[in-house]
């Protein structure tokens, strides 16, 4: 399972750079009792879009770049974020995906980034995919509203196999602008995971870009989190370049992978929440994928797409 590539090496460079200029990403940077770094993009720090950027860049490990911009959505214009990578499984699946559920007793959080790679979690997809990072630091973005306690910190570099002071944490409150931020830019993620659900072999996918709306912040967690669901899957566009001999059921793959798919699609996605008693695992798991998928099969040169920008129910989930 060894590979060259070090997403953990790669993203403590970015990482570097987030601490040496926290004034202009307007983070808070602290250590621990344990030596542990804590980056606060979001709780108490006011964050931003360009945190959001390096933060979604560290994210993929290192193996991806994103660029801010603005799209017009219907008649309405929004801040965006563009992502892409010529390592698009390692960036995504071995890294950005958010794969770590961590619990210590009223603490949670959802861990991302190169960390994973460590700890291997979940085990089966690196299996999947054949990799493993091997490096002595590790940087692990958290989706939470709160730092977490001495407890968490120990578990995770534990889990990780380094030491605590070789540990660096981020915080992206979903309900920021850097956490809503570094979600959209999860929409080539979104979709690889979505594909690869349906069968399609991870390792095929050569290259991998995507854009997606980065939604207006709101102060309830629960709404800020539909509002970036709903970026990506009523907003969300992914293209990936593979290379795959069976072409009939990349076909077949294609015309299932964008949201549209899912029998939950068409309501804004607080609605849909609501109506599975605020049981994620009651929501129908093909609904979470971009809007739409464009793939190039590069043995062949066909291109096939399906999906579409729903521009009327992103407007109505984001408030317009």
């Amino acid at each position: 399972m060894r590979n060259q590539l070090s997403i953990n090496r790669l993203a403590w460079k970015l990482l570097g750079e987030l601490c040496e200029k926290q004034d202009f990403y307007r983070v808070n940077v602290e250590k621990t009792s344990l030596g542990t770094i804590i980056i606060d993009a979001g709780i108490e720090a006011e964050g931003g879009f360009q945190a959001g950027k390096i933060i979604a860049e560290i994210c993929m490990g290192g193996c991806g770049k994103a660029e801010l911009s603005h799209e017009g959505y219907g008649g309405i214009t929004l801040p965006s974020i563009s992502v892409y990578t010529d390592h698009p499984v390692i960036a995504t699946l071995a890294s950005q995906f958010a794969g770590w559920q961590i619990k210590d007793g009223d603490f949670f959080a959802i861990g991302s980034g190169p960390a994973r790679a460590l700890a291997l979690k979940p085990r089966d997809m690196y299996e999947r995919i054949g990799y493993k990072d091997y490096f002595e630091k590790a940087v692990i973005v958290l989706e939470t509203e709160k730092p977490p306690p001495e407890k968490s910190i120990r578990l995770i570099a534990e889990e990780c196999g380094v030491s605590p002071e070789n540990l660096a944490v981020i915080l992206t409150p979903t309900t920021s602008v850097a956490g809503a931020t570094q979600i959209s830019a999860r929409v080539i993620e979104t979709g690889i995971h979505k594909l690869n659900t349906l069968g399609l072999e991870p390792n095929t996918i050569l290259h991998a870009c995507g854009c997606a709306p980065i939604p207006p912040v709101h102060p309830e967690f629960k709404r800020a989190m539909a509002r970036t669901n709903d970026a990506i899957l009523y907003g969300g566009k992914a293209y990936y370049a593979v290379a795959y001999e069976d072409e009939e059921k990349l076909r077949k793959i294609v015309e299932n992978a964008p949201s549209k798919a899912s029998k939950d699609y068409g309501k804004p996605f607080i609605e849909i929440f609501k109506e599975a008693n605020y049981d994620f695992y009651k929501i129908d798991p093909n609904l979470f994928a971009p809007a739409v998928v464009t793939i190039n099969n590069v043995k062949t040169g066909n291109v096939f797409r399906a999906g579409e920008v729903n521009t009327e129910t992103l407007r109505k989930s984001l408030g317009f």
